[in-house]
């Protein structure tokens, strides 16, 4: 059997920045003295006139957006997700999501798989945090190709954007001739009849693992990829519990107010249905190598399958 391709988000989140600086010419980046770490160093050994390093500045940086997207430019954002989204709440509240102007944030080292850098680095808020802001589009790409594939739509569309990536290599799941990507829409990755796994990120190749497993076991499991957050495909995850009669959400972020809220916010008001809900159950992380603190969490591949498991036999 052959070793599974694995390559961090973040990485796929440079290159494709590179890749689109020839095809969309008003395209700028800015980042925050983090620009090895979050990759955007790449776009900026293509295009070093369009790439600005605002030093540890990242509410400063994001006034600066604002103020290029008023002149036709298509600004990204770039730091780690705790300072992104968290350090940079207000300013992408009041300078880009109220007016609604076209700025991209990307946002790397989301998650408790940054690993060592500990509690503090481990951004488990960023989506509830970005889901509030009216307008604004919020994006977890799964793999390589679909991070790639992000970016550029991102750019393609107008308004602001948050996409989230990661520090840790996770598997390439996605490089098929048929994988098509577009925003606000899921993808059905395997059909099932006994229960929905609805998962976002890194949980989206745990989730697969999940379902060979719970086959083994005669649970037929229908796995779900959102990797939009918002908006959320909701007549795909719809049907799909229509389908199923159970579902289990799985996000590498708080099961308060991302992918497993979503999800709920959709189905209490359409569609009531038991959901048990895998993620961060409102804990702090800690330091440690990323696939150990994935493990202890039940984000992993057998831990989902534990957690399927028991809610469908209970």
């Amino acid at each position: 059997m052959s070793e599974v391709k694995k390559i961090a988000t973040r990485e796929s989140y440079g290159n494709a920045l590179a890749e689109c600086g020839a095809d969309f010419p008003n395209l700028v980046v800015l980042d925050a003295d983090l620009a090895g770490a979050t990759k955007t160093g790449v776009f900026q050994k293509a295009f070093p006139d369009r790439h600005i390093d605002c030093g540890i500045a990242e509410c400063n940086m994001t006034g600066i957006a604002a103020g290029l997207a008023t002149c036709g430019k298509v600004p990204f954002i770039s730091s780690f997700a705790m300072f992104a989204a968290g350090r940079n709440f207000e300013q992408v509240r009041n300078s880009i999501g109220y007016p609604h102007l076209n700025v991209k944030i990307g946002a790397t080292h989301a998650g408790i798989t940054v690993g060592e850098d500990g509690a503090t680095h481990q951004c488990n808020e960023d989506v509830a945090l970005m889901r509030t802001i009216p307008g604004m589009t919020v994006i977890v790409p799964s793999d390589d190709v679909e991070a790639k594939a992000a970016v550029r739509a991102a750019i393609e569309k107008e308004g602001p954007v948050y996409l989230r990536f990661g520090r840790a290599a996770v598997p390439v799941i996605n490089d098929r001739p048929d994988y098509k990507f577009e925003i606000g829409k899921g993808v059905l990755l395997k059909e099932g009849t006994d229960v929905t796994i609805v998962a976002s990120g890194i949980t989206v190749s745990s989730a697969l693992e999940a379902a060979e497993m719970l086959e083994a076991d005669g649970i037929s499991a229908e796995v779900i990829n959102i990797h939009t957050i918002k908006p959320l495909d909701e007549e795909l995850i719809l049907s799909s519990a229509k389908k199923t009669g159970k579902v289990v959400t799985a996000e590498e972020h708080t099961v308060i107010g991302g992918l497993g809220s979503a999800v709920c916010d959709c189905l209490s008001e359409k569609m009531p249905t038991p959901v048990l809900k895998i993620g961060m159950q409102d804990i702090f992380g800690e330091s440690g190598p990323a696939a150990a603190l994935v493990e202890k969490y039940g984000l992993d591949g057998k831990g989902i399958y534990e957690k399927v498991k028991g809610f469908v036999k209970a």
